[in-house]
């Protein structure tokens, strides 16, 4: 040994070294490289994502604007609902004491402390689930600890107050203060006001889109809560936070967006007309139960209408349907078992049998053919024509038809009929005879009618047949019917026949009350038809008009060329229009306007002369017994041929010589027009005159 050291280890081999430092090396640009992808090539996706951990928007709801009626009186309103909420996490950290806590709760509101079962399919939802208190707040632990949770929604005022007291031995127990909808005059405006709901899941985007929060919001599902949603609703407010972890907000990152209040709305309706004429019809309809029962004890009615509007602006003053619904039993959610009942229940008490039924409207329809037949020169005003009790008519299918003899009677044929009468007398008197001449011709004495082309187009310029454009949802079209229709929906040719019935109100013709009140109403008016409307004014958060009410015509038959010309007026086969259009003569609508003064002055025969008797304002009006034999009637086995079942009808209006109400009352298998319904209108006048009296001395 030459005294140098022995190597204890081998010399590294280069390789190796070299191998080693492309492993790190690789991985170190496999870091890089991910770094690099995370860091700048996705900075952009991962900076949204992060943002959206912290950054929370909030949507503040907007106070649902008020409903009154045109004298100031509450339709709608929001009052305060409490609610108990507990924030997770502020509860105390002894397990304890929460329990002592929970079960003190309990014992105040009726929520368990703890479900034995649990939906786990379905999620929690505030105020829905069925869940008891320990649930509920490990659900909101879980979630977002620092935000309150809602334990039972409208609680018992006096219970809210008691769990204020105690909130300082409580921590984290509070009392949410939050609106909810209330209906002071309840069902009495029910059709009108209608009634929200939570948003439906067919609506979810659409609600969405207008900052709506579904299963929070609500939203209108009938009356003026539904067609002034927009306006009413409001725009909800919005705030853009900072939270972290658990939810607790920590800063604002914009400046936060106030909720616009929802406008406030007037509408036309007078409460205290509207619950005398509830009054008056609910009597009537009792009063004929009693008076004539069915053959089998059962009640003969349980559903009527009434509207009462001012012919000069369309305002509806009044508008009953019965049987209707307790609306503040909607307010704070829809009950099952409630809403199940009202659909089941027959006479559809859901369903604002003003606008949305549709009836044969029997003679209160002879207005159409007697301004049709009298402004087509059917008839002259002085021209006489023989009224028996019962005529034979003969009906045809086509043009070379030889026809076959069909009887047709007069609604008061066992006494002969009215004998020879003129054009006034026709409509005071309410001949069927008459106007079925009048409509479908006869003979020499009436050659052509007016047939059913021409008077479906005074129809349809009267108001039938589509529409009114009322400001509430669901209004139903009516029918006046025609050859095509009949051919596509029947499978048949057209009658005469089907002309004579039509003229009458009968037949195949359909119409709404509102439709009715609408047509006497333009011929009330000098032949204007305005746009029925149930909104009066609009009134803004701070109480400033922003919308004055406008009343808004439709147009004048004396002045709009609405009336088709007809190449075939009289034909059956189908309507083919010449491409010509006039109007009616000012003169047509006054003698019509005498005709309808003379059933109330007429003591003869006169259909309204006994209802109006001794009443202290000029009235005009017609009465109208419809025939019908509909689904309820055929369960009934009411539908005997020479013995059909009647609906009463009556439109009247006051004064002559200056209307400022029309009144419309329909009572469903009411029998006799002016028996039944020709009192309520009455009434309902005497209210409102009443009532103008009181407000003139105040």
């Amino acid at each position: 040994m030459n005294g140098e050291p022995t190597p204890t280890h081998e010399p590294v081999e280069a390789w190796r070294l070299y191998v080693t430092a492309a492993v790190i090396g690789l991985v170190l640009l496999i870091f890089v490289a991910r770094l690099f992808d995370l860091q700048i090539l996705r900075y952009d996706e991962w900076v949204a994502q992060a943002n959206e951990n912290r950054v929370e928007e909030i949507n503040i709801p907007a106070p649902r604007g008020a409903i009154y009626d045109r004298n100031g009186i509450v339709l709608a309103r929001n009052v305060a609902a409490y609610n108990l909420v507990i924030t997770p996490a502020y509860l105390p950290d002894d397990p304890g004491k929460v329990d002592e806590i929970y079960r003190e709760l309990s014992e105040l509101t009726g929520v368990p402390v703890s479900y034995s079962t649990v939906d786990k399919e379905h999620p929690y939802v505030p105020c829905r689930s069925e869940q008891g208190i320990r649930q509920i707040v490990n659900f909101g632990e879980t979630f977002a600890p620092y935000r309150p949770v809602k334990i039972k929604c409208d609680i018992p005022r006096d219970v809210a107050l008691i769990i204020r007291e105690r909130a300082v031995d409580w921590p984290g127990v509070g009392i949410e203060v939050e609106p909810v909808r209330d209906y002071p005059t309840g069902y009495l405006t029910a059709d009108v006001v209608g009634f929200l709901g939570p948003v439906p899941e067919a609506l979810v985007d659409y609600y969405k889109a207008k900052g709506l929060v579904p299963n929070r919001d609500k939203v209108g599902y009938a009356g003026v809560e539904l067609s002034y949603q927009d306006m009413l609703a409001g725009t909800n407010g919005r705030r853009v936070v900072e939270v972290d972890v658990a939810g607790n907000i920590r800063r604002d990152l914009e400046p936060p967006q106030q909720p616009k209040p929802g406008s406030n709305l007037v509408l036309t309706i007078d409460t205290r007309l509207q619950e005398a004429a509830y009054q008056i019809l609910v009597n009537q309809i009792e009063y004929i139960n009693q008076r004539y029962p069915m053959p089998d004890g059962s009640p003969r009615t349980q559903n009527g209408v009434v509207i009462a509007m001012n012919p000069k602006t369309g305002e509806i003053l009044a508008m009953v349907s019965y049987p209707t619904y307790e609306n503040n039993r909607m307010a704070r959610f829809i009950p099952a078992y409630y809403y199940q009942q009202l659909v089941a229940d027959p006479e559809k008490p859901l369903l604002n049998h003003a606008i949305s039924a549709e009836h044969p409207p029997g003679s209160t329809f002879k207005l159409t053919t007697a301004t049709g037949a009298l402004n087509e020169h059917v008839v002259t005003l002085d021209q006489i024509i023989d009224a028996p009790g019962i005529i034979t008519l003969t009906e045809k299918y086509f043009a070379n038809d030889p026809g076959k003899g069909k009887e047709f009677y007069d609604h008061n044929w066992q006494e002969g009929g009215f004998g020879k009468i003129d054009f006034l007398h026709c409509i005071a008197y309410s001949s069927n005879v008459c106007f079925y001449k009048l409509g479908g011709g006869y003979d020499d004495e009436i050659n052509p009618g007016l047939g059913i082309c021409r008077l479906g187009t005074y129809a349809r310029a009267l108001g039938y047949g589509a529409p009114t454009g009322i400001d509430l949802p669901g209004e139903a079209s009516g029918l006046i019917p025609d050859p095509t229709w009949k051919r596509i929906y029947r499978g048949e040719n057209w009658s005469t026949g089907d002309t004579y019935l039509a003229s009458v109100g009968q037949g195949y013709v359909l119409a709404t009350p509102l439709q009715v009140l609408m047509s006497a109403a333009t011929i009330a008016n000098d032949g204007r038809q305005m746009k029925p409307t149930v909104l009066y004014e609009v009134v803004d958060a701070e109480g400033q008009v922003v919308q004055p009410f406008q009343p808004e015509m439709r147009w004048d038959i004396t002045q709009d060329p609405l009336i088709q010309v007809y190449q075939n007026p009289a034909g059956i086969g189908s309507c083919k229009p010449t491409g010509e259009t006039k109007t009616v003569d000012p003169w047509v609508i006054e003698q019509v306007q005498r005709g309808m003064r003379m059933a109330v002055t007429d003591g003869l025969h006169g259909t309204l002369h006994k209802v109006f008797e001794g009443f202290p304002i000029p009235v005009a009006g017609k009465t109208g017994t419809a025939e019908y034999c509909d689904n309820k009637a055929q369960e009934r086995n009411l539908c005997r041929r020479g013995d059909w079942p009647t609906h009463a009808w009556t439109v009247a209006y006051a004064p002559y010589d200056d209307p400022e109400i029309a009144v419309v009352a329909f009572v469903y298998n009411g029998g006799e027009g002016a028996v039944t319904a020709g009192p309520i209108v009455r009434r309902v006048m005497d209210a409102y005159f009443a009532l103008k009296a009181a407000d003139a001395t105040r």
